[in-house]
């Protein structure tokens, strides 16, 4: 159908089939914007395996030793406990902020005097809880820099935050809480898996 307009004649038809093709092409356009938008938005595989749980076989640490493993960009540090270690946990409530542990910085199976599932094995983010500087593992007892009455444990240069062999925070010291426990479970004797648990947290 043609009209009239200012003396000329119009074909509504080809008008329709313009607007329908420029709509179309439009349309495409939009959807090459939109779809590596949207995939720039998906998380790479490289970030999904960053927040993966990680197995660490715990059968080869030496008693008395820390290994270091990474789990979402952070260190999770795994110290093998001597019964000297443990037994000296104990005797320091009286000297930190929050012995038994009642702020919630660990699972609630790890609520208990040694912060973790095996006496033996330490579990912890290894960030100071005060600016996220990381401390050094002060094993010796009565190391000359930390004072004759240091029990061994965790000590950041940062600031000066101090923490017993339990991952618990001293008390008059920067960090107002305890070393955060992440979740894990024992898959074995000598698989640890950090980042997921029973429970599937």
């Amino acid at each position: 159908m043609s009209q009239e307009a200012d003396g000329q004649k119009v074909d509504t038809r080809k008008r329709k089939f313009l607007i329908a093709a420029t709509s179309a092409v439009g349309g495409v356009a939009v959807a090459g914007v939109a779809v590596p938008l949207v995939m720039s938005m998906m998380p790479s595989a490289r970030a999904k395996a960053a927040g993966a749980p990680v197995e660490v076989d715990v059968s080869k640490i030496e008693p008395g030793m820390l290994l270091t493993v990474e789990w979402r960009g952070k260190p999770v540090w795994i110290v093998s406990r001597t019964k000297e270690m443990l037994d000296k946990l104990s005797t320091l409530d009286g000297q930190l902020a929050d012995p038994k542990s009642e702020m919630p910085q660990q699972p609630e199976y790890c609520t208990n005097p040694v912060r973790s599932i095996k006496p033996e094995l330490l579990v912890a983010v290894g960030i100071c809880t005060h600016l996220g500087c990381s401390p050094t593992y002060r094993k010796d007892v009565g190391a000359a820099d930390l004072g004759a009455d240091w029990p061994g444990g965790f000590f950041c240069p940062c600031h000066g935050s101090r923490f017993d062999l339990a991952g618990r925070v001293y008390k008059g010291v920067p960090a107002p809480t305890n070393l955060v426990v992440p979740p894990h479970q024992y898959l074995s004797d000598a698989k640890l898996l950090i980042g997921v648990d029973a429970k599937g947290a």
